[in-house]
C-alpha cells in the first residue's frame, strides 16, 4: 500500500537512503485517477526496497512549491534528498517500473 505523503511527513523520508518515489496527484485529475492504481502496486512490490507514496496537490502546497510541480500527474524519484529522476503525465506500468528498476 502506498504511503499517504503531507508537507510534514514528507520530510522523514526524502532526506534518507533508499529511492523515494513521489505521486503528485488530486481528486479531480483523470490521468491521476489511471495512474493511481499503479503506484498502489508498484508500492506493494518494492516494498522494502523503495518508499512509494502519494501527496495530494490540493491539500500539501508547500512541497508543492518547493519542487515547482504544475502538472498532474508528475511523479518524482528522489535518492538522498536530490530528484534523480521525473516523470510528468500518465505512464504505463512497465516505463515506471523500469525508472524504478534504474535508480535501485
Amino acid at each position: 500500500m502506498a504511503l499517504h505523503f503531507t508537507d510534514e511527513s514528507i520530510t522523514d523520508y526524502i532526506n534518507g537512503d533508499k529511492l523515494v518515489v513521489i505521486d503528485f496527484w488530486a481528486e479531480w485529475c483523470g490521468p491521476c485517477r489511471m495512474i493511481g492504481p499503479i503506484v498502489e502496486e508498484l508500492a506493494d512490490e518494492y516494498e522494502g526496497k523503495a518508499i512509494i507514496g502519494k501527496l495530494n496537490v490540493d491539500e500539501n502546497d508547500g512541497i508543492v512549491s518547493t519542487y515547482g510541480i504544475r502538472n498532474i500527474p508528475t511523479i518524482l524519484f528522489i535518492k538522498g534528498g536530490n530528484v534523480v529522476e521525473k516523470q510528468v503525465g500518465a505512464v504505463s506500468k512497465p516505463v515506471l517500473k523500469a525508472k524504478i528498476d534504474s535508480l535501485l
